[in-house]
C-alpha cells in the first residue's frame, strides 16, 4: 500500500482506486473480510487512503529499521494495523483478526503491483 506517495500528481486518487479494487477483491476472495455493500467499499477505500497518508506514513517512518531488517515484510504488519483500525472506524466492514488483515494487506499490495505493471 505504501508504494505510492500522496505527494505525486494524482497519487491520492490513485491510492484510493487501488485501495478500492483491493478491498473489493479481498472481500470476494478472503473469508475473514466482510464488506456489507459496495457503498461501504468506497468509504473503506477512502478511510484506508487517508489513514495510509497520515498514520501509515508516521508508522513507516518510526519502524524503518524493522522494515530494513525484515527486508520490507514488516510493512505488512503496519498495513494490517491500519486495516484493523479502518475496520473499527467503518461500520459495515469487518476483518476477523490480525491474519485476516494481513491477508487483505497482501491482496491490496498485489493489486498495487498489478496496477503499476499495467499503467
Amino acid at each position: 500500500m505504501e508504494l505510492l506517495s500522496a505527494n505525486e500528481t494524482g497519487g491520492f486518487i490513485t491510492l484510493f482506486i487501488i485501495n478500492l479494487l483491493g478491498v473489493f477483491l479481498g472481500a470476494h476472495l478472503l473469508k475473514k473480510v466482510d464488506l456489507e455493500s459496495p457503498q461501504k467499499g468506497l468509504i473503506v477505500a477512502l478511510a484506508l487512503a487517508v489513514l495510509n497518508v497520515t498514520l501509515g506514513a508516521v508508522l513507516d517512518f518510526m519502524t524503518a529499521p524493522l522494515r530494513w531488517l525484515t527486508l520490507g515484510l514488516f510493512s505488512f504488519v503496519i498495513d494490517a494495523l491500519v486495516i484493523l483500525l479502518a475496520g473499527k472506524l467503518v461500520r459495515g466492514f469487518s476483518v476477523q483478526g490480525f491474519w485476516g488483515a494481513v491477508g487483505l494487506a497482501i491482496v491490496i499490495a498485489v493489486t498495487n503491483v498489478l496496477f503499476d505493471w499495467v499503467f
